[in-house]
């Protein structure tokens, strides 16, 4: 079994340009996310993808693989989908470029010892919430699982409504996620979703579509960074820990 970790990173963000080359602790922020992925043991491969030749200058500096890609995918999902079409393997882990905080020991917990039996595998990290704020921030994708933990839905609304009771855990998604290869070759081969379209979630793709994704609960923690205020917050919690 071949698995890879896959870091989709393109320049143009909106709220942050240039994000993925932002300065923190004087190395760019993707790095941070490519050294955790390169210290777990499980992974056979660590890849950049992206469409910008800026991105992956820095790529080659850092002596980070790059792999190029369409600047048309306008999901990371997508752009994963090209990368399996360009270096094999049985698993992909998708980890987001923007949480250089993000800690190995989270990996393991997603990635399987053996090759899971669905051929169209998909799964994925969450998080409790612990404050209520978090709950209703639209940015913070709340997901609802049956009993064997697959998705039922991922909404940016508070799910489910607490009317009844309070007595339930919120989750939300992570940006670390696992598909197989045959579940990337779904992703592009189906239509986008109308559930997709509204959330803006790649995996309501499977779960529209009745492929199971798997959640799986994470208590490591991290912080996406969509904002100055966010970078500046990871620059002071490394340097935190640098110094102790």
């Amino acid at each position: 079994m071949k698995t890879i970790a896959v870091i989709p990173a393109r320049y143009a963000s909106t709220r942050m340009p240039g994000k993925p080359l932002a300065d923190v602790l004087g190395k760019p922020m993707i790095w941070w996310v490519y050294r955790a992925a390169r210290a777990c043991a499980k992974l056979d491969d660590v890849l950049i993808a992206t469409d910008d030749t800026r991105i992956a200058d820095v790529c080659a500096q850092y002596d980070m693989k790059c792999v190029m890609t369409s600047p048309d995918h306008d999901t990371p999902t997508g752009r994963i989908w090209e990368v399996s079409t360009k270096v094999d393997a049985d698993l992909y882990l998708q980890l987001m470029g923007d949480e250089p905080l993000v800690d190995p020991a989270a990996f393991d917990l997603i990635l399987p010892d053996t090759l899971p039996d669905d051929a169209c595998y998909v799964a994925v990290l969450t998080n409790v919430m612990q404050h209520p704020a978090d709950v209703v921030d639209f940015s913070n994708q709340k997901v609802v699982t049956n009993a064997a933990r697959e998705v039922l839905m991922i909404s940016r609304s508070p799910i489910p409504y607490p009317k009844g009771t309070l007595d339930f855990d919120y989750e939300k998604v992570t940006g670390i996620q696992l598909y197989s290869k045959q579940a990337l070759q779904f992703y592009h081969d189906t239509p986008k979703s109308i559930l997709e379209r509204a959330e803006e979630n790649d995996m309501m793709r499977y779960v529209e579509n009745g492929r199971k994704v798997h959640a799986i609960v994470s208590p490591y923690k991290t912080v996406s960074v969509d904002t100055p205020k966010d970078l500046a917050l990871v620059n002071e919690i490394l340097k935190e820990k640098h110094d102790a």
